[in-house]
This record gives C-alpha cells, structure tokens and sequence, in this order.
C-alpha cells in the first residue's frame, strides 16, 4: 500500500456480510508498552464505508468528514486523540472504516487537505512536515464481514507496534511483534547490506534514527541505484523465453492456472484453451519493489490475480528456482543472491515471520493481519524501540 492510499493495505474490503451482526464501533485498546517518556498523538482516519465520505473519528467512534477546502493544501481539522502515557493504556472506539491508525512521538502530526481529500505523510520528500516527526501507522476494515487489521512496513519501518483482536471465545490473535533487539538489529543489518541500502535509514537533526524507507520510495528518491534488481529480472527474463512459468492465483481454485513465456519484451501468459489472457512487459526495479507500472494489478480476476503473485516472487526471489507460482515456503523465500533485502529482514526480525513489507506480501499467507467475523476487541500495543 502506497503512500496517500485509504484502502486497508492488502487484506481489502472483506466479504459481506456474515450471519453475526458486527456493531457499529467497536473497543481498540491502545497501549504504550514503548518505554519512551514522550506524549503519543493518536489519529483514525479513513473511508466511512456507508457513505463512502473521508474523514475522521473521535475516541468515542464519531465520524467527522474533512471539510471541503480547496486546490491548495490547508490545514486538517485536529484529529489527534491523547494517547496513554508509557505503560497506561486507554481505550478508544473504531467505526465501520476502511483507513489507517497513526500514532506520533513527542508531536502531533501535520495533516493536510486538497479539494477535501486528505493528504498522507510522504517522509520520502525532504520538505514533507512530518519529516522529522517519530510516526508510524496501522491499517485495518471493519465492516460487516468483521475486522481486517494488519501491521505494515510497505511504506517504511519504524516506529514499532504490535496488533492484535480477540474472539467470542476469549481467544486473542496477534501479530506484528518484532523479536527483542529487533528493531535496532533491522537499522544494523540495512547499513551494513551492500548496494547503497543504509542510504534509505532517515534520521532527526539529532542523529536519532526515525525510520528506514522502504526501496520503492528509494529508488523513487535516487537513494537506491535504479538497477538494482536488473540482474535478477535479466536473469528470470532469459529462463522464461525457454521454459513455462505457471502461476495459479488462487489457493481456493487450484484448476485456475496460467502460463508465462518470454516473447521479446513482453512475458505473455495463456489459459488452459492457449488463449493470451494478459502481458507484461519486461519490469524495471521501481516496478518491482512498488508493484505497480509494469506490474499493474487491477482489480480484475485474471491480470490483477498474476501481477500479485508475480510481484510476491520478484521480491522473494523465488522465480527462478520455481517455475511454479506461488512459491508459498517462507523457507526458500529470498535465498537469491539479488533480493529484496528490506523486506528479508523484516521478516526474519518478526516473532512470527509475518509482515507486509512489500505491497503483495499476502501472496502466500505471508503477512501480519489479523481477522475475525466476529471481533469482540482489536489491540494496538507499542513496542520498544530497542
């Protein structure tokens, strides 16, 4: 999920509805196990799915709509809640959205509206006022199919956060915890990866380490060389001009299957009659770690389905080794001597292995998202910065 989208990351909308009516709001226990003595600024902001309107809730779950501004960036209205000081928890209502939840360190955010639409945090520009600000976010949907909540370094790593919920059965499911030292080791192993990689770590004027970009915002920003998955692509390039690549995109449809080959600059793939459903053309790095340009992944059930799972082996460095798409073993994921680092160590340092640290990584049940039809409370808990 790029910068400045409102849709909950990967995890969707979810299907609707289920037999258990979902309420309005429901509790979000927010808890600042950070051990940092600093005041926390929370904000809920997203879609209000019944009328589709932008805007943000209060700690009692209260939908407020972004006034309507103009085509010139004016201040948001202030949408910060209070968060707990360190080691207190407080308990705020979410509604029925699809958005993010914020928290910041030491300062409130600087959220800014165009045409009454709002604009996110992009800390990959130097002039973005939240630059210097010690922030980070989590996505979720709730709806009537339940709720859909993940933690996420799509965007970047920071700020450290666990998420979780708890089911009518007592039961609580988590994710999102990094292992202890986790987060500093994340900061140690990227400066010490070759090819330009600590270039993405952002600190404040004090030195103080902020966050670390993820590689599309790096390439994007000429902090991470624009080749640096060329070798990797060249090399998946000139496999599939003589052998098959068959991806099959669905876990819950295993007959659906499609085939890849290599034809000059396009990598075509057929369906089971032989017929070129869709192709794409031989992707560039930016292509690969944003999952987007050359792997466009509409929202359809053919092209969509296959970029996804495409981006999830071009990132995991699976394609070569597998000819047979998805590669669902965390195991031989990013065995590859060309990677993406970034997203292996995010992984590697996660208590569980979970994590979306590229945009598709729910390609194989790979990502940090917790869901239940029928969610009795979601958690948000921040972790250490050690």
């Amino acid at each position: 999920m790029g910068v400045g989208a409102l849709a909950v990351g990967i995890s969707g909308i979810g299907p609707v509805p289920t037999a258990t009516a979902v309420p309005p709001t429901i509790p979000l226990m927010f808890r600042n196990a950070s051990g940092l003595d600093k005041p926390v600024y929370i904000y809920n902001l997203g879609t209000e799915l019944s009328t589709g309107r932008q805007g943000w809730a209060d700690a009692k779950g209260t939908f407020h709509p972004w006034p309507a501004g103009g085509p010139v960036p004016t201040p948001a209205p202030d949408a910060s809640i209070a968060g707990p000081a360190a080691g207190k928890s407080i308990t705020i209502q979410i509604p029925k959205f699809s958005g993010r939840v914020y928290f910041s360190y030491g300062r409130k955010l600087d959220f800014r509206l165009v045409d009454g639409k709002l604009v996110q945090p992009a800390v990959q520009s130097p002039s973005d006022p939240n630059r210097n600000t010690l922030f980070n976010w989590s996505e979720y949907t709730l709806n009537d199919g339940g709720l859909w909540l993940n933690s996420t370094q799509v965007d970047m790593f920071s700020a450290p956060y666990a998420v979780g919920l708890k089911r009518t059965d007592g039961t609580v499911q988590k994710t999102g915890r990094l292992r202890p030292g986790g987060y500093r080791e994340f900061y140690t192993a990227l400066k010490e990866q070759p090819g330009g990689w600590g270039n993405l770590i952002q600190k404040a004027p004090d030195g103080t380490v902020l966050r670390a970009l993820a590689p599309s915002h790096g390439i994007g920003t000429g902090l991470l060389p624009a080749n640096t998955m060329d070798d990797y692509i060249n090399r998946v390039w000139r496999k599939y001009s003589t052998t098959s690549l068959t991806v099959s995109p669905f876990a819950d449809k295993p007959g659906v299957k499609y085939h890849g080959r290599v034809s000059g600059n396009v990598m075509n793939f057929t369906d089971g009659s032989g017929s070129i459903v869709t192709g794409f053309e031989k992707p560039d790095s930016d292509s690969v770690f944003g999952c987007y340009k050359q792997l466009s992944a509409p929202n359809d059930e053919v092209r969509g389905p296959i970029s996804r799972t495409l981006c999830a082996a071009y990132n995991r460095a699976t394609l070569l080794s597998s000819p047979q798409q998805p590669d669902t073993s965390s195991a031989r994921a990013y065995q590859a001597e060309v990677t993406n680092p970034f997203a292996q160590k995010v992984h590697a340092l996660m208590a569980d292995g979970k994590a979306y640290a590229f945009a598709f990584d729910d390609v194989g049940n790979q990502e940090s998202l917790v869901h239940d039809a029928d969610p009795q409370k979601a958690y948000l808990t921040l972790d250490p910065l050690d």
